[in-house]
């Protein structure tokens, strides 16, 4: 059984934590699209960054994804780059999943990522690199959405219940 939602977003939107507080009000389990990464490899998303590349690290990923689309029955993040890759967009759009695009303004997010090292696309220039990664994404995410979820100024928990009515 494919996830109950997918959660999608630019670097800070809060996917990781709205998917934990999402799969509690709904009885299941989240899980991160990174998490799954680290678990197979062995390794930071950092490290296969610096010694693989971004490239390897898509293709980890899309497995992770394509593997969780099919097998996960519960609440999935990904990472915020995921959906930049082909094969994971098409995995998405074949499960026939809720995709639940969370946003949030420029300002918000890197209010939230402020001290954060483990960003790898972000280290240098993070209010170019963001605002770039937001020209790149969010036509995407907007292809892909089911909902369209604001966060900024709002708890984990009224966006999760949010959320939760909506699906």
């Amino acid at each position: 059984m494919p996830p109950r939602a997918v959660l999608v977003g630019l670097p800070g939107a809060g996917k990781s934590t709205i998917s934990r507080e999402l799969a509690g009000l709904l009885g299941l389990a989240a899980v991160d699209s990174d998490d799954l990464v680290i678990a197979a490899t062995g390794r930071s998303i950092r490290e296969v960054f610096a010694v693989e590349g971004e490239a390897a690290f898509r293709a980890l990923e899309a497995d992770a994804i394509s593997t969780a689309l099919r097998e996960f029955d519960g609440v999935l993040a990904l990472g915020g780059g995921a959906v930049t890759t082909e094969t994971v967009r098409a995995a998405i759009q074949g499960a026939g999943v809720k995709v639940v695009w969370l946003t949030a303004d420029l300002d918000e997010l890197l209010r939230r990522m402020t001290g954060t090292a483990d960003r790898p696309l972000l280290l240098e220039d993070p209010a170019g690199r963001l605002a770039e990664l937001a020209r790149q994404r969010e036509p995407i995410y907007r292809r892909l959405a089911s909902l369209i979820i604001p966060t900024g100024g709002r708890t984990p928990t009224e966006v999760a219940t949010d959320v939760q009515r909506q699906l």
